[in-house]
C-alpha cells in the first residue's frame, strides 16, 4: 500500500468567507502542541487600470495540475520548515473587490517557522501554480490579470 499523499483540493467556489477562516482557526484549540499561528490573506483590490475601476476577479484554473502543484508546494514547506500544520484554500470564479480569495494557514510549535513558512508559501502560489484571474471591471469590461 502507498504511504504517499494525494493532492488535497484546496479550491473553493466564490470568496472565502470570514466563517469559514473563524472556523478553521477554532479548530486548532484542542492541539495543544501548536505555539503560533501565522495567516495571509489575499484580498481582491479595487485597483484602477487605463480609468477603469475593478469590481471582482474571476478566478480560473487548471484544477488537476493546480492541485498537484499547490500539493509539491506543500510537500516542500512541510521538509522545509518544521510546521505542525497547514492550510490552504483558493477561490474559484467572482470573487469582488474587498473579499478574500486566497487563504493561508500555518502552525508550529515556534512562531519562526510559521512566519517563515507562510512567506515562502504565498511566493511559491504567485508563482508557480497555474490559476488565472480575469479582472472585471465596472462597466462589465474585463482583462487578464498579471501576477505580482
Amino acid at each position: 500500500m502507498s504511504t504517499e499523499k494525494k493532492p488535497k483540493n484546496v479550491f473553493v467556489q466564490g470568496p472565502i468567507t470570514p466563517e469559514k477562516i473563524a472556523t478553521s482557526i477554532a479548530h486548532h484549540q484542542v492541539k495543544t502542541n501548536i505555539g503560533g499561528h501565522d495567516i495571509f490573506l489575499g484580498q481582491v483590490r479595487a485597483d484602477e487600470i487605463d480609468g477603469k475601476t475593478v469590481s471582482a476577479i474571476d478566478y480560473t484554473a487548471y484544477e488537476e495540475m493546480a492541485n498537484q502543484t499547490f500539493h509539491e508546494i506543500r510537500e516542500a514547506a512541510f521538509e522545509k520548515f518544521d510546521l505542525t500544520c497547514m492550510h490552504i484554500y483558493h477561490s474559484l470564479g467572482r470573487v469582488n473587490a474587498g473579499e478574500i480569495c486566497l487563504f493561508v494557514f500555518t502552525s508550529s510549535a515556534h512562531r519562526k517557522d510559521c512566519f517563515e513558512a507562510t512567506r515562502y508559501l504565498v511566493e511559491e502560489i504567485k508563482t508557480k501554480v497555474p490559476v488565472f484571474g480575469k479582472e472585471v471591471f465596472e462597466d462589465g469590461s474585463h482583462t487578464w490579470k498579471e501576477n505580482k
